[in-house]
């Protein structure tokens, strides 16, 4: 058994939209970090912290360190992530949408197919017809729970402004073949499902249609599917033959959670 990693990092250091900031605190931070924890928690405590005094001392502690701790400040759309109902608006399918949490988790670890999209390009969007010919190419036919990852190379972009602005986007039609067919998961190696933000606002503006904007997205408020954004490394998977598991971090009432997406593969 081979298991590929299929995940993108939360990454400090790459370029993001979104605000993203770790605050990272050494095992020698760590020692005068829990000393100031310990010590505020009276006005007394606190004077004499600043006064230098220390109730733990570094002396004190294995090879004078304490333990790092780190604080992650980001989107829950950051890094390889599943989107469920709530993200895409507050009703779905005429009821009450729901949240990342509540994703059934045997939904999450499935056999999965991928598809080769890697001749679309930036501006290009991803039709039924696509996916048609792209199951009729591997020979393969959906089954209901599959989950469909669709390969485009884009995650080679991660890390620079153009992640954010060439890839394909996915058209209503290509989803809803999908759901017809019994699949709940899908995913894409792009920064997500729409065309980029400058192709769907150029042509908003141009012609005041909202249409024009994430319709993919929008679509789940008629049609409830879960999809992966950020995924990466798809071109280590066979066509079919693997399973995928995308179980996502429990996170209270949030639209999307961060999942560590692997495949599996019988070599």
């Amino acid at each position: 058994m081979r298991i590929v990693d299929l995940s993108l990092p939360i990454d400090d250091k790459a370029y993001e939209v979104h605000p993203l900031r770790i605050e990272r605190t050494s095992h020698k931070e760590g020692v005068e970090k829990i000393n100031k924890v310990i010590m505020s928690r009276t006005p007394e405590g606190q004077n004499r912290f600043k006064e230098g005094e220390r109730i733990i001392k570094k002396e004190q502690l294995p090879g004078g360190e304490f333990l790092s701790l780190e604080m992650v400040y980001s989107s829950v759309h950051s890094g390889t992530h599943l989107d469920y109902s709530y993200h895409y608006g507050s009703v779905s399918e005429g009821r009450p949408s729901r949240a990342a949490e509540e994703i059934p988790l045997h939904l999450c670890y499935q056999d999965g197919v991928k598809l080769d999209l890697t001749h679309k390009k930036g501006e290009d969007s991803i039709t039924d017809t696509d996916v048609k010919e792209s199951l009729e190419k591997i020979n393969y036919i959906l089954k209901p729970l599959d989950i469909v990852l669709f390969h485009t190379g884009c995650d080679k972009l991660f890390g620079k402004k153009s992640y954010f602005s060439d890839y394909p986007g996915l058209e209503v039609t290509a989803i809803d073949y999908l759901l017809d067919k019994g699949v709940k998961v899908f995913g894409v190696d792009t920064m997500g499902i729409d065309r980029p933000y400058k192709l769907m606002m150029r042509d908003f503006l141009e012609r005041e249609e909202p249409g024009f904007l994430w319709p993919a997205h929008f679509h789940g408020r008629e049609r409830e599917f879960i999809h992966i954004e950020r995924l990466a490394n798809l071109e280590e998977l066979p066509a079919y033959g693997f399973k995928v598991i995308c179980f996502p971090v429990k996170i209270r009432c949030t639209g999307a959670a961060w999942a560590r997406v692997v495949g599996l593969v019988e070599d």
